[in-house]
């Protein structure tokens, strides 16, 4: 996501209406029991293992499962080094991210997106889904990107999946699996590590687990990390100029003044300020009294930080305008918290099985805004000296007059939280030959909050102006509520012993409130206290035959729908009657076919293709100058993907991902969001790929040595929607194009007994691949650029980065 751009366009528009209208008029898993991969197996051990996951809320073979599913092994990621979106995003198929600094950050499944603030992938943490259902929290931005240390394995389900996991799961599903408790058993391990970015600072992390048994019939297991992450952006600390609006000294009547030429203000200054830190750590305590009961208590606790956004100012063709640095005139820090609760109980009745899930998860963000390139300009027509007519107003009606001779520096300050309560019971038949049922019932209460506070200073003496109309420019307070209540259903029926037909359902109400209250002391602040109400019943619903041609490969159809809740948009009673003050949910149907080999861990291959009808597409736009949720237009998605894993010979693995997707609208958005018929769906990549080979050997009894390099490529994309329009009533531009980007990753090590010395090198010609952008940086009033050159800004990916690490385990 933008910083600047998207977060902006969210913050100031979506989440707080009332300030627009004011200024603006690798498949390596393991059955969850079993010994953790990454401790006590090679990436090569157990060749011909059956992969065993839990897509469909029930362990299974991967290649019993009627839809594409992509599994990457907690092994995997570690030897990897992949900890976050970004590291792991080349292993599936059909991903792609758009993100500016960490904790912020978009998934994109098969190209479902447009740039709303709802999500189209729904994340989960086993059993407890994270993040808001609704669009009222800026969810879509803020997707859970969790450490993956301790983590058995990472499974991502393509297409929709709402029947079994409910709302905003259109474009699929991303799962963490982390290691269960191991019973009788007492082991631990430590890692820790160095890492030095190419013209940037130094980075350091370490992490630790332990398992421990509790007796005969319960264990515990803990883990925890932390990492510093090295920054390499750098602030310019250099003059801009706040342009006069009234073209130099020439006063324009009716006004009587001469309005004062250019203002210059300085920048702030700084190396590396990008860097940031992330820990956490997890608990959970395994209790099986008896073979039919299990119950299982976990908590997880995550913190992620940076300092600002890794946004660096470029031209329009994306070339560096002063190498890695960046224009501030405002401190960025940001900062994520993540909590999670859940307790799972598993009862064995012979029949079926009987699981009942409860969780409680929380969602904090915090941040600086830099408004001075937004808003600058305007805030000192209106409030400053660029007004022409000292002690008049200068908007009849508004009450704006000039307050100060002194140049005035916008910044915000907001906070995003997200407090959701789910309770999900389920009864399972066991897996056989004939028919497989599941039944379950779901509850989720959220509570969401966006408190904004829009304040200035003096932008040449950087103090507070001591006037509270100028320090205190307008607030914000958003509270949200979403209850949704469901029921679903699903089963296989074995029609033969090569051929079966998977059926599901789910009808889902949820009903919605928001409560929104502004203020502000200086005159262009009106006050504001409503609450807007919405309801709706959606049934989404699966369909999936499928036919085993051998006992190793099998093909299959499936239709699916997906959904994501519409709700009640934040608009004040005063707004126009062409504002919505409701938006629908939108609906998206999948027709995909697949085949899949699987040979265990010597062999597996599938193949998908896939048509994607979206309809009722959820945008953010503004109208009447009031930033609203709105239901327009259509959309299609069009794709090809594919993975294979093979191992030759003991000990070397190759791994091949690839996915062609034609995402497109089929009609015009409204004119304000910017999209044409045809323009292609933001931030998905024509054609992506990657080529992975690990090699290892045995040297002595003791001792292993292994090698390894990944291949990624990232084919062209497109901007959101209408990304160069900052102010309002002018008009939309066409989609920036991004380049396409390729990236080398190398590393090896060295296992010796309890121990393992590895090293990397990450980006390994410092490709220039770009994960965001923010053009046409222009003040929402004025509608000009006060950036070095009228620079736009990109957030590019880390550059070359070299690591050490080093574990023990016991």
């Amino acid at each position: 996501m933008t910083r600047l751009g998207e977060t902006t366009r969210i913050a100031l528009l979506g989440s707080a209406a009332a300030f627009a209208l004011t200024m603006a008029s690798a498949a390596n898993a393991q059955v969850q029991e079993q010994a953790p991969p990454q401790e006590n197996q090679s990436a090569t051990d157990q060749d011909n293992a059956e992969i065993v996951i839990t897509a469909q809320k029930r362990e299974e073979k991967i290649l019993d499962i009627p839809q594409s599913v992509t599994v990457v092994g907690g092994d995997t990621l570690e030897r990897q080094h992949a900890v976050t979106f970004s590291d792991y995003l080349s292993q599936v198929p059909g991903l792609s991210l758009e993100q500016a600094q960490p904790g912020q950050g978009r998934l994109v499944l098969r190209g479902v997106n447009t740039g709303g603030v709802s999500s189209t992938v729904a994340v989960y943490v086993d059993e407890t889904p994270f993040g808001s259902s609704t669009g009222l929290v800026n969810g879509a931005a803020l997707a859970g990107d969790f450490d993956t240390f301790d983590v058995a394995r990472l499974e991502v389900l393509r297409g929709p999946q709402g029947t079994l996991y409910g709302a905003s799961s259109l474009g699929g599903v991303l799962k963490f699996v982390t290691n269960a408790p191991q019973l009788g058993e007492f082991n631990g391990r430590a890692r820790a590590g160095l890492e030095f970015v190419d013209g940037g600072g130094t980075g350091f992390n370490f992490s630790g687990l332990v398992n421990v048994p509790l007796g005969d019939i319960a264990a515990f297991r803990g883990s925890g990390f932390y990492r510093k992450n090295a920054g390499w952006i750098d602030a310019t600390g250099a003059s801009a100029s706040l342009v006069n609006p009234f073209f130099g000294a020439l006063p324009i009547p009716p006004f009587v003044a001469t309005p004062p030429g250019p203002i210059i203000v300085s920048s702030l200054g700084g190396k590396n300020i990008n860097e940031g830190q992330a820990w956490g750590g997890r608990g959970s305590v395994l209790i099986k009294p008896t073979q039919e009961l299990t119950v299982r208590l976990t908590a997880v606790a995550q913190h992620i930080e940076s300092d600002a956004p890794s946004l660096v100012e470029t031209d329009a063709d994306y070339h560096r305008i002063d190498g890695d640095k960046q224009t501030r005139f405002f401190e960025e820090p940001h900062q994520m918290k993540y909590r999670l609760y859940n307790g799972t109980v598993d009862y064995d009745f012979g029949f079926a099985t009987l699981t009942s899930s409860t969780s409680y998860g929380t969602s904090d963000e915090t941040f600086t805004l830099d408004a001075v390139p937004i808003l600058a300009n305007g805030v000192t027509l209106l409030l400053g000296p660029y007004n022409p007519m000292p002690g008049v107003a200068l908007i009849p009606g508004f009450g704006a007059e000039a307050l100060t001779d002194a140049p005035i520096g916008p910044f915000e300050d907001q906070q995003t939280d997200s407090r959701k309560f789910t309770q999900e019971v389920r009864l399972a038949s066991p897996s056989n030959d004939a028919l497989e049922w599941m039944v379950g019932a779901y509850y989720t209460h959220e509570d969401g909050k966006i408190d904004q506070f829009i304040g200035s200073i003096d932008l040449l003496t950087r103090q507070s102006f001591g006037i509270p109309a100028l320090d205190d420019l307008g607030t914000a307070l958003v509270d949200s509520k979403y209850k949704e209540i469901a029921g679903f259903a699903n089963a296989t029926y074995h029609l033969t012993n090569r051929f079966d037909l998977t059926v599901g359902g789910r009808l889902a109400k949820n009903k919605q409130s928001v409560h929104q209250s502004t203020d502000g002391t200086a005159p262009v602040i009106t006050f504001s206290d409503f609450v807007v109400k919405s309801d709706e019943s959606v049934f989404t619903y699966s369909v999936s035959p499928r036919w085993d041609i051998t006992d190793t490969t099998a093909v299959y159809l499936r239709i699916a729908k997906g959904f994501r809740p519409g709700g009640p948009n934040v608009v004040s009673p005063l707004a126009g009657p062409d504002v919505p003050r409701t938006f629908d949910s939108d609906s998206l149907i999948s027709y995909e076919i697949g085949m899949k080999t699987d040979l265990g861990r010597r062999l597996s291959f599938d193949l998908s293709a896939y048509h994607l009808d979206w309809t009722d597409i959820q945008l953010l736009t503004a109208i009447d100058n009031v930033g609203v949720n709105i239901n327009g237009g259509t959309a299609v998605s069009n794709g090809v993907e594919g993975s294979l894993n093979w191992r030759p010979v003991r000990g070397l693995h190759v791994g091949v991902n690839a996915a062609y997707i034609d995402a497109h609208l089929t009609s015009d958005t409204p004119a304000l969001v910017g999209g044409k018929d045809g323009d292609r769906l933001p931030w998905v990549p024509r054609f992506s790929g990657s080529l992975t080979t690990d090699y290892e050997w045995a040297v002595g009894n003791q001792t292993t040595v292994f090698v390894g390099g990944t291949l990624a490529y990232t084919g062209e994309q497109r901007d959101n929607f209408g990304s160069n329009t900052k102010a309002i009533g002018f008009p939309p531009i066409p989609q920036a194009h991004i380049p396409d980007y390729a990236t080398v990753d190398l590393r090896g090590g060295v296992e010796f007994g309890k121990f393992t010395v590895e090293a990397y090198v990450k980006n390994l010609t410092s490709s220039d691949g770009i994960s965001s952008l923010q053009t046409g940086i222009t003040d929402q009033v004025l509608g000009n650029n006060i950036l070095p050159g009228g620079a736009i800004r990109a957030a590019f990916i880390r550059p070359r980065t070299i690591g050490l690490s080093l574990s023990a385990g016991f």
